[in-house]
């Protein structure tokens, strides 16, 4: 209702010309979305589209909810990827971690052995005495310079003996510092690639917890629609009754209506008092203060999709708002249809040489009753919102000779 209301004041407002087309242009395009939304009125029953519409939804959600899924399937498949990489990483950096202990131990045990063989040496050496004093001792007792010569050289191979045994000792201690090291950093890729596995195991479980809440919404949704459809199935069915009923209430309606007519028009012609015409403009009043939602006219039935007559104009206008007789005349009907609520007939007798009546629907309540004589202009119910009624309007149809026709002719 609200949004009606914009339109017409964007209707009346006084803006530049190219701001003024633009709002023309969305005021017929709100107006088109309000006939569409309109179009159901008197159509079907509330719970036919309720049931219709959780069935749509139910649909659309497990669209979404499919797509959902398969998007969750695909995160796991990346992640059990992942975790099998992961995995031979990890037994690739514990087969390194074996591999750098093993060294190592076997570094252990070669400077212990190179440690040993220095002591043996160095015990042998100095056995006999100071090496260096041995050697000096023997360089003083040679008696030539080839003697002198050949001394000092088993000086050097003795002295360098010694140093070589320590130098053997310090690069196995070497080795030994660079293996720790290997095995510190093969322990710390180990922990490293441990705890990414163990954080990717958390992860890979959140992925397959949202995996299988994923695979459940598409199971309920599935059921959901399973249901919805039932219910719809079930609602259709009870409106189609509803409207069989109504069929058989509306050709008696219109069989009375086309009886009367034929009646007046046989009592017109006998009193010779005017003769057979068209219908022209100012023939009947404006039945409610209101604005068209729905023109007279064939259409396709929202939710059913046959293609049938909507015998009457919709007119809006809020719960509450007065009725008013088209025309004199006297009311020949009043009753509860459960398609279109509160009706009411009022046979206008002959007007522009045709039976004419107007039926009222969906109102709240009417003030007069069969056999009351209205004037036109007389207010006899208020706007309503009853039997297969979306909102506040009046359906109003207008008969002539027993067969509806469109009212904006008759105005």
């Amino acid at each position: 209702m609200a949004a009606l209301v914009v339109v017409m004041a964007l209707g009346v407002s006084t803006v530049p010309s190219a701001q003024a087309d633009d709002l023309k242009d969305k005021k017929h395009k709100v107006e088109r979305q309000l006939k569409r939304a309109h179009q159901d009125l008197d159509e079907s029953s509330a719970k036919l589209r309720k049931a219709s519409a959780r069935l749509e939804a139910a649909h659309e959600q497990l669209v979404g909810a499919k797509t959902r899924l398969a998007t969750a399937r695909g995160k796991v498949e990346v992640a059990r990827e992942k975790d099998a990489q992961m995995q031979a990483e990890l037994a690739q950096a514990e087969v390194d971690l074996a591999a750098a202990e093993a060294a190592l131990a076997q570094g252990q045990v070669d400077r212990e052995k190179q440690r040993q063989r220095v002591a043996s040496t160095v015990a042998d050496m100095y056995a006999e005495g100071d090496p260096e004093l041995i050697a000096f001792s023997s360089l003083l007792d040679a008696e030539t310079t080839e003697e002198l010569t050949r001394r000092d050289g088993v000086r050097d191979v003795v002295v360098g003996q010694e140093a070589r045994a320590y130098d053997e000792l310090k690069a196995a201690e070497v080795l030994l510092e660079v293996q720790e090291q290997q095995v510190s950093d093969a322990r710390d890729d180990v922990a490293a690639k441990r705890e990414a596995a163990a954080e990717h195991l958390t992860l890979m479980t959140e992925l397959e917890t949202e995996q299988q809440a994923a695979k459940d919404s598409v199971v309920s949704l599935v059921i959901e629609r399973r249901d919805a459809r039932g219910d719809a199935r079930k609602a259709r069915a009870q409106d189609l009754a509803k409207l069989r009923k109504h069929q058989a209430q509306q050709k008696k309606i219109e069989e009375m209506l086309r009886k009367r007519a034929l009646a007046a028009l046989r009592r017109q012609r006998a009193n010779a008092r005017g003769a057979a015409s068209g219908p022209s403009s100012g023939l009947l009043a404006h039945p409610v203060d209101g604005y068209v939602t729905s023109p007279f006219g064939y259409r396709e039935h929202p939710i059913y999709h046959y293609w049938g007559l909507h015998d009457g104009v919709d007119f809006g206008g809020g719960c509450g708002t007065p009725l008013k007789a088209a025309a004199p005349g006297r009311v020949v009907a009043s009753y509860w249809s459960d398609v279109y609520g509160h009706r009411l007939v009022i046979d206008h007798g002959v007007i522009a040489g045709r039976g004419i009546a107007t039926i009222y629907n969906h109102a709240s309540s009417y003030n007069v009753g069969v056999g009351a004589q209205v004037s036109e202009g007389q207010v006899i119910g208020y706007e309503g919102s009853t039997g297969w009624s979306t909102g506040c309007h009046l359906h109003f149809t207008v008969m002539a000779n027993g067969q509806a026709v469109d009212p904006m002719n008759w105005f």
